[in-house]
């Protein structure tokens, strides 16, 4: 990563979805404004901008974050995985997307994208988690117009 003052930009190396990256962007920009405006990647949602809703989840380095309280220079050199990388080829829905879409678990879709990365993210390490389990996973995402119990009922389908 290249340094500069606050005015200029910097270079960002970072791997986005398995795929190398060299984003420009300014040093106080958050991984939020990189991966959205330099990366293009419009999946990972701006809520509050204060770390509360959990819209802009990813994983970095396996761990989830709030993207939009990581600033976009610690992502240097490490592996972000936003809801664009969720599916296996990229083609066919990952199997949470497609229970996501059975069980009705989404409305407006702003909350969507983080609640399948932080549910992608729980059933890597625990695929046999039970309710509570999940539930205390995801309090950190909210949901204004769905409600919670379609959304976990999705992430125990996936499950299988």
């Amino acid at each position: 990563m290249t340094t500069a003052p606050a005015s200029q930009k910097i270079i960002l190396n970072t791997t986005v979805n398995g795929q190398e990256h060299q984003l420009l962007v300014a040093p106080y920009h958050s991984l939020l404004e990189a991966l959205r405006e330099a990366a293009g990647l419009t999946g990972v949602k701006e809520g509050c901008n204060d770390g509360n809703c959990g819209a802009c989840t990813v994983s970095l380095d396996g761990r989830i974050v709030d993207s939009c309280l990581v600033l976009a220079a610690e992502a240097e050199g490490r592996q972000v995985q936003t809801v664009e990388g969720i599916a296996p080829d990229g083609q066919t829905l990952h199997p949470l997307q497609q229970a996501f879409l059975e069980e009705a678990a989404l409305q407006c879709g702003i909350c969507t994208p983080g609640f399948l990365v932080a549910a992608k993210a729980l059933l890597d390490r625990e695929p046999d988690a039970d309710e509570d389990r999940i539930r205390l996973w995801l309090a950190g995402n909210l949901c204004r117009c769905t409600g919670y119990d379609k959304i976990i009922r999705a992430v125990q389908k996936a499950q299988g």
